[in-house]
């Protein structure tokens, strides 16, 4: 299996060379397969945010090697960063960030937007298809405002599909959800693991959802528990 994430002793510290310098990730080592489902833990100040965004591409660690797909992160300058984070990682939110003036198949349309910079049929085709892989093809003319809670997160995970990532990141999923709507959003993203073999890094406080994930990992104090 492809290695899709490797992190060698990666640590994170702020304001760096002044008296106030702080060190919020340790040395953190994890690597993850093409496939896995991984959920992420830790209380909160454990550093898994600081983690997550690292691993997003969102922010450089000081030290340690940070690998997606291979590449080395570290040698490339922020216009390359900013394409591979396009194209190889999708993200899911606590809350689902859709665009209210947009519909959902053009909200699902707006990764391929940014890396293509003009629509065509081809893109609305794709969206159309995730739009149905997540029960929504009835709703996909609707506006982002006109859909419940449950609704408007299996369309963020369809965005979150649109550039076929190898990784998702999903930064606590179900949060907003009640639990009827968080078990079937929980259960869509495993399922799409299982057909797709994408791999999936979940942050979750629900020990129920974590339980359920191939692996957990925990995060205490800038450490791997």
């Amino acid at each position: 299996m492809a290695e899709v994430l490797k992190l060698e002793q990666i640590r994170k510290s702020y304001n760096v060379g002044t008296a106030v310098e702080t060190e919020v990730l340790h040395g953190i080592d994890l690597a993850m397969q093409s496939g896995d489902f991984l959920a992420l833990m830790g209380p909160s100040g454990s550093g898994k945010s600081t983690l997550l965004n690292i691993i997003g591409l969102l922010d450089r660690p000081t030290s340690g090697l940070l690998a997606i797909d291979g590449v080395d992160t570290a040698t490339l300058g922020d216009a390359a960063l900013t394409q591979l984070r396009g194209q190889t990682i999708g993200f899911i939110f606590q809350y689902h960030y859709l665009i209210s003036a947009f519909t959902a198949c053009e909200n699902v349309m707006m990764p391929m937007l940014v890396d293509k910079g003009h629509p065509d049929a081809e893109m609305r085709a794709r969206a159309e298809q995730l739009l149905d892989r997540v029960g929504l093809s009835r709703w996909r003319d609707n506006n982002a405002t006109n859909m419940s809670g449950g609704q408007q997160q299996r369309v963020a995970i369809a965005r979150a599909l649109a550039m076929d990532p190898d990784l998702v990141l999903a930064d606590e999923p179900t949060g907003n959800l009640d639990t009827k709507s968080a078990d079937a959003v929980f259960e869509l993203m495993r399922q799409i693991n299982r057909e797709r073999g994408t791999t999936f890094l979940i942050v979750t406080h629900n020990d129920d959802l974590a339980k359920r994930c191939d692996r957990i990992v925990t995060v205490v104090d800038g450490r791997v528990a």
